[in-house]
């Protein structure tokens, strides 16, 4: 993911309860970590989880999830997420920002 990407995630107010709708791409390397979860109890973030997709062998895990909390949560956690290498995308038609 490229910073500029989420760019306007800066400009709300740290304390405003918003929703954003993405895609992620988790390496084979992390299969076995608890991503998501972390995305709950150390972000405090609602997580749904609209779609999955994982290898039966291995390979990488899909997911789009919509993230519901705190502006600032959302940023820490989309921060977390870049330090992991899990490529994240913008839903654009289903995002709330």
């Amino acid at each position: 993911m490229q910073a500029q990407t989420f760019s306007h995630l800066h400009s709300q107010s740290s304390q405003r309860t918003t929703e954003v709708t993405l895609y992620l791409t988790i390496p084979e390397s992390y299969r076995q970590e608890p991503i998501v979860t972390q995305l709950v109890s150390r972000y405090q973030l609602q997580v749904n989880i609209l779609a999955a997709t994982l290898g039966t062998n291995g390979g990488q895990g899909q997911f789009k999830l919509t993230l519901i909390g705190h502006a600032q949560a959302i940023n820490n956690a989309l921060a977390y997420l870049e330090q992991l290498q899990v490529t994240i995308v913008l839903d654009q038609e289903s995002d709330g920002w």
